[in-house]
């Protein structure tokens, strides 16, 4: 009997796949519990409109985080921050501070977002890496700049 998984099934694949798999399986365990359904021409068609549909929505995202993280990694972020002797800083800068930083500059972007790989102690310029979604991965630059006292 051919299926269409919905689902992925170890054993037999992932969602979208149609598989051909005995009888009995499909009707005592795939479809009860909605893992399959029976590869007609009017499941396979419906399938076929949903992934496309889909893949829509994927790409749209896609190119919006592309545009945000073209936006964001043309523009330094400047966090002032103070520091004692031999440019350490009294404390570090975080992701929390450098998001802090790109929303005064009007990007809103999540903290888990901004990958630090630890906090930066030193003044300098830093590159930071953003990633807005699996495939669009921007770099910042940041720039930890003395404080000067008032």
């Amino acid at each position: 009997m051919k299926i269409i998984l919905r689902e992925d099934v170890e054993t037999l694949g992932s969602m979208g796949d149609i598989v051909t798999v005995k009888k009995g399986f499909a009707r005592n365990y795939l479809l009860p519990r909605n893992l399959a359904v029976e590869a007609n021409p009017r499941n396979i068609k419906e399938f076929e409109h949903h992934k496309r549909i889909i893949q829509e929505k994927a790409n749209k995202v896609r190119n919006a985080a592309q545009i945000l993280a073209e936006k964001i990694a043309s523009k330094p972020v400047i966090i002032k921050a103070k520091a004692g002797e031999e440019d350490k800083l009294f404390g570090s800068v975080t992701n929390i501070d450098i998001q802090k930083a790109l929303k005064e500059a009007g990007f809103d972007i999540e903290k888990r977002k901004i990958v630090l790989e630890e906090p930066i102690k030193r003044l300098g310029e830093y590159n930071v890496k953003v990633k807005f979604h699996p495939e669009v991965t921007a770099n910042l630059t940041v720039q930890v700049i003395r404080e000067e006292n008032a």
